[in-house]
């Protein structure tokens, strides 16, 4: 306890006395002491005179839950106690929204929001889950294991709705024509068996009619059931079937250093292009008592296929396919749960491709199980961007006050837009427009307006608007500059939000529901470490790429050094869709601070919103289709070629380093441009994506035993030759996201190519994000050291 406590304090005073010259050792530091404990996870009290968030000012193991009252907006610390007997955030409301209810350690609860009082309405060692009230508000609809459930509030009668059984239903035994004529004789025979036998049936007939009516079984093999949904009028259950594969191979990861002292095996994902999960969707009618599936066969554009695939054609397969008759299949399908309108008029619900290529928001009659296109999106690339959803997510998706009307959001124009669309009279109406996004929907309680986030005013820039349902302009409410993460008072009177700055963390603040009101500072987070130190603002510049578009990126700029001979390095940030180039704290704080860093040490940074970032639109993310390191790459070139014409870097003192898509990067970087870049370092890089997992690589390169060429011409493995600058390569040895096998393969490759200007750290206690600060340690030591002794030659 002693030596820890010593530890940190030695860390603090070291950060103190050298605060206007950073070191590796204090940013790569807890943050909790390099950066501050800085608040999380905003939620409000259902009465919406308390606002609640996760803290830890004092420096704890885990964050605390802290609140502040609207009236004093001054932080406290909340008991656990207190803590345990809160609502969850989660959980659905009576249309009057008089009632919550919600599933809270698997059980339900019943909120009365004008008394707060709560009513615990099961307390059982089974999971209850997914509460929602019917379209009576006078029961609660929830699923137990496979099945719904419907609770009578008002006398606490659960009855169960459905049935499903795994399996097959066992037929009735079949007797032989032989065996239907030895009973007959029997029976004709012995009087006395004659007797019993209609006794027996005469019973059974009366037992039945005395067995109070149950769910109809019905089997579903060897599938699960999910999305269970009770119509309003409580006339229809739909329900979908989902059958896992079973075989598929997946890859192991194996635990080097361990508690027991042996290597132990880490169960991991499958790779890109194994079978996927199949999907099929029912309706049982309750009156009818009869469940049947709904059928995707004349949906628009089911069998159509993919562009990429006439790469492939070779003219006797033309010609065979044109000889011998073969029925087209469908394209596999993903469903969304649905949404009904409050009066039961309208079912609605989305259905994707599984190759991702279309979306169709489709009107579904549960009578009939006829499917109906309200709104198809097609791209080659692949279906995306915020409020589209992913899987089996509708994404935003509801009906207006009038339950005719619908609104969705869709990037047909390029930009993810907010739209309307009436199903009785069919006019479809876009409610946003313009060459920017619709990040974030949410319907007010009236239904007479939408609380939507956008990055309208500068695409680093988030703020909070209220737009009238009809349309019109948005009306802005957060003024700051930067990120304001919103969240709207139960009342929706008053807005608590997260707000940072590129210079200054996410702190909390409230404010009144209004234009031009003040918003109010609720935390302060800071450690006086890192305010000791004069942190830069990077400056946000655009530059022209090689086909023209405009690439956003942040300059560190050094103003030091000669004119034409000064080092830089560019900074390529991961996941691919994610955006760094903004006005607010960046989740890359420790190379925010590294770069600052650099600064100090004569090196100017640039870190780029390269092609397939987010933020920018339909076009920008699926930039890279079927060629991850193409524009994504290209723009990192005109990125370095900005640096030498502009800010006078020497073109063979660039250097670059990224981690997971910006290792990925570097590997291609320092690959397939070796003359532009001296020195690159790769940290837990993608170097195969057919090693990679399916859903986020199969949308970008389609699948590998389909569509090899895109694998090829995207996978650093195999333009290994061309590396000629100093080559870092750092990795977790138990990443479950990148696998190490990846860095194993690659080295061996770089052996067999007889390179001798690379080298592997391996990290064994690390997963893909880095948790402990030793590792980041060394980590940045090690990319330090190497742009030090490359690009200071």
């Amino acid at each position: 306890m002693k030596k820890t406590l010593l530890t940190l304090l030695t860390n603090v005073i070291i950060f103190t006395l050298s605060a206007q010259q950073l070191s590796v050792e204090q940013i790569m530091q807890d943050p909790k002491f390099t950066v501050g404990a800085l608040p999380s996870n905003i939620f409000w009290a259902e009465d919406s005179k308390t606002v609640y968030f996760s803290w830890n000012p004092d420096k704890n193991k885990a964050d605390s839950l802290y609140g502040a009252s609207v009236a004093e907006k001054k932080p406290f610390k909340i008991s656990p106690q207190t803590r345990r007997a809160l609502p969850s955030i989660n959980g659905n409301y009576s249309a009057d929204f008089s009632k919550k209810v919600y599933a809270k350690n698997g059980d339900l609860f019943l909120l009365d929001c004008r008394t707060m009082a709560i009513r615990q309405l099961t307390n059982t060692i089974e999971n209850e889950s997914n509460p929602n009230f019917n379209g009576k508000d006078d029961k609660i609809i929830f699923t137990k294991g496979s099945n719904l459930f419907s609770f009578t509030i008002s006398n606490g009668e659960v009855d169960q709705l459905t049935n499903f059984q795994t399996g097959t239903k066992k037929p009735e035994p079949k007797l032989s024509e032989q065996e239907k004529w030895q009973k007959q004789d029997q029976l004709s025979l012995f009087e006395v068996l004659k007797e019993r036998a209609d006794k027996k049936k005469e019973g059974d007939k009366i037992q039945k009619a005395d067995l109070p009516k149950r769910a109809k079984e019905i089997f579903v093999e060897d599938k699960s059931v999910d999305a269970q949904t009770l119509s309003p009028d409580e006339k229809y259950i739909t329900y979908r079937l989902v059958k896992s594969v079973t075989g598929a191979k997946t890859a192991i990861v194996p635990n080097y250093v361990t508690e027991s002292g042996f290597t132990e095996d880490i169960p991991a994902r499958t790779k890109v292009g194994a079978a996927q999960t199949a999907y099929e969707f029912w309706v049982y009618d309750i009156k009818k008592d009869t469940s049947l599936q709904v059928s995707i066969k004349d949906i628009e554009g089911i069998y159509d296929e993919p562009d990429y695939l006439k790469d492939y054609v070779k003219k006797s397969l033309v010609v065979k396919r044109d000889t011998v008759k073969k029925k087209p299949e469908p394209r596999k399908v993903i469903f969304s749960n649905v949404v009904w309108s409050e009066d039961g008029k309208y079912c609605v619900l989305v259905v994707k491709s599984q190759d991702n290529k279309d979306r169709w928001i489709m009107r579904l009659d549960p009578a009939t199980r006829k499917l109906q296109t309200i709104d198809r999106q097609r791209d080659e690339a692949w279906i995306g961007g915020p409020g589209i959803g992913f899987g089996g997510n509708a994404g935003t998706l509801g009906f207006l006050g009038d339950n005719q009307t619908l609104y969705f959001q869709s990037e047909v124009d390029g930009y993810s837009h907010l739209y309307t669309f009436n199903l009785a009279t069919s006019v479809r109406k876009q409610l946003t427009k313009g060459k920017f996004e619709v990040q974030s929907v949410q319907l007010s309680r009236d239904k007479q307006n939408f609380y939507i986030t956008t990055n309208e005013i500068h695409p680093g820039e988030q703020h909070f608007y209220r737009l009238a349902v009809a349309g019109g302009t948005p009306i802005r409410l957060t003024k700051m500059v930067g990120s304001n993460q919103v969240v709207l008072s139960p009342d929706e009177t008053k807005l608590a939000y997260l707000n940072s700055y590129s210079t200054r963390p996410w702190e909390v603040f409230i404010q009144e529901n209004e234009v031009n009101a003040t918003a109010t500072q609720v935390t302060k987070s800071q450690s006086r470490q890192f305010k000791e130190y004069k942190w830069r603002e990077p400056e946000i510049i655009t530059f022209k790429a090689e086909d023209g578009q405009t690439v956003y990126a942040r300059l560190y700029a050094s103003k030091t050094g000669e004119k034409g001979k000064k080092p830089a390095v560019v900074f390529v940030h991961g996941a691919g869709y994610l955006q760094n180039v903004h006005k607010w704290w960046s989740q890359y704080f420790r190379e925010y601070m590294f770069h600052n860093m650099l600064v100090d040490n004569g090196y100017t940074v640039l870190d780029i919103d390269y092609r397939a970032s987010a933020g920018y639109g339909r076009d920008w993310r699926t930039g890279i289709y079927r060629f991850m390191g193409g524009k994504d790459l290209s723009d990192h070139v005109d990125g370095a070629k900005y640096l030498v014409e502009t800010q006078g870097i020497d073109p063979k003192k660039i250097g670059i380093y990224g981690g997971s898509y910006g290792g990925f990067i570097t590997l291609m970087a320092m690959f397939t441009k070796p003359d532009v870049f001296a020195a690159g370092a790769a940290l837990r890089p993608v170097t195969d994506w057919a090693a990679y997992n399916h859903p986020y690589t199969a949308n970008i390169l389609n699948e590998p035993q389909t569509d090899s060429i895109a694998y090829h011409r995207s996978s650093p493995i195999y333009h290994a030759e061309g590396l000629k600058g100093n080559l870092l390569i750092c990795h977790g040895m138990v990443d479950v996201n990148v696998h190490y096998q990846d860095v194993v393969r690659l080295s061996q490759r770089l052996i067999e190519l007889r390179k001798d200007n690379w080298e592997l750290a391996s990290y064994p206690m690390e997963d893909h994000g880095f948790v402990e600060p030793t590792s980041w340690m060394d980590e940045y030591k090690r990319i330090f050291k190497l742009f030090e002794t490359t690009l200071k030659k």
